[in-house]
């Protein structure tokens, strides 16, 4: 079956087509499937922002549309940048951003903070399915890593001591927030058939 990945962000289409390619669907982005639209995030929740964005473009393809929104919540930063974290601080490069957040919390040993993703499946027929992953961490000191995207050269996940940028694609793709809400997308899926 077709699926389309509501996004034109290429970390998260390929994390999406590593995990979802091997329950047989045929994962494509947006810009496969012809779209050249930004759906505006304008909810105030991740779970309102995914629904919003697999809304529409299910209306315009009448496809199968998995979206989501995450966002990196940082608990010195008062929850920040949260909902906004694709837009935080736009006139910086991914690599200021996170050093900016580095900058913010140098003084502090309160470094919690959590990835949050909330997926949005709608089917070809309409139907809905919604689920919430979320993957507790800290905030590193220092930028480590070079690899995956966004906050990950930042982010060292609970029970580990590297960065998401430093465990590596396949070990991410088992505990991130991503992969937490898409294992239980995946059940769901399962007691659909």
């Amino acid at each position: 079956m077709k699926l389309i990945i509501a996004s034109n962000n290429e970390g998260k289409i390929k994390e999406y087509k590593e995990i979802l390619e091997l329950f047989g669907y045929d994962v494509i982005s947006q810009k496969e499937a012809g779209i050249d639209i930004e759906i505006p995030e304008t909810g105030t929740s991740y779970r309102e922002n995914a629904l919003l964005k697999a809304e529409g473009i299910y209306k315009l393809t009448k496809t199968a549309v998995l979206s989501d929104d995450s966002g990196l919540s940082i608990d010195f930063l008062n929850g920040g940048p949260g909902l906004y974290s694709a837009r935080f601080k736009s006139e910086l490069s991914q690599k200021e951003k996170n050093q900016y957040i580095l900058n913010e919390m140098k003084d502090t040993d309160n470094r919690n903070a959590k990835f949050v993703c909330s997926i949005c499946f709608i089917f070809e027929n309409g139907e809905k399915i919604e689920v919430q992953g979320i993957c507790p961490g800290k905030i590193s000191r220092k930028i480590e890593g070079e690899r995956g995207f966004g906050y990950d050269p930042i982010f060292i996940p609970d029970g580990y001591d590297k960065t998401f940028s430093d465990i590596g694609q396949e070990e991410k793709n088992k505990i991130s927030h991503r992969a937490i809400a898409i294992k239980e997308l995946i059940e769901k899926l399962k007691n659909k058939n």
